[in-house]
């Protein structure tokens, strides 16, 4: 007789941080999980890094106070916004820390990436590139204002993401 091996639903789980505390909230969930199902965990950093030849700016200059729609989502999002980042540096620091929670919760098959675009776009992208099973991301920014006007991370990722979609509570 031969044995039955039951597989996780779960293979590959995408989580998205951007270094905040909360973002690394998520990552901890989501190494839990990858730990407890035996599955790959990639790790990603969306930004938006304008560093090429020629560049003139981009997201690394103040938005003029004329072109701000509504300048209390500044506010509403207060450091949970940062993704737009002027070199890579950073980035790198940030996936190295979150790698580093991610293998004190057990996850053991860990990859980091930074990935270019919007997080929303980017995660999508990287999902589907990957074949993810589930998408995990944190709840900053769901049930607020700014999420009712102009959509969160986790919520345009619900409604857009083709796969499982875990979001964790991460805000106090």
């Amino acid at each position: 007789m031969g044995t039955l091996t039951l597989m996780s639903a779960y293979q590959t789980l995408v989580v998205g941080t951007d270094g905040s505390d909360t973002s690394l909230r998520a990552v901890d969930r989501a190494a839990a999980f990858a730990a407890q199902n035996n599955a790959k965990l990639i790790i990603a950093m969306a930004h938006l890094s304008y560093v090429e030849k020629g560049d003139k700016g981009g997201w690394g200059r103040p938005a003029r106070p004329d072109r701000v729609i509504d300048g209390r989502a500044e506010v509403a999002l207060g450091g949970e916004g940062d993704y737009k980042v002027h070199g890579m540096s950073a980035i790198y620091a940030v996936l190295r820390e979150a790698r580093d929670r991610a293998r004190a919760a057990g996850a053991k098959d860990i990859e980091a990436r930074p990935i270019r675009g919007d997080p929303v776009h980017a995660l999508l992208r990287l999902a589907k590139e990957v074949k993810a099973d589930l998408l995990v991301v944190g709840n900053v920014g769901l049930s607020t204002r700014s999420d009712k006007w102009l959509g969160s991370v986790p919520g345009n990722i619900s409604r857009r993401a083709k796969t499982d979609v875990l979001i964790v509570h991460t805000t106090d």
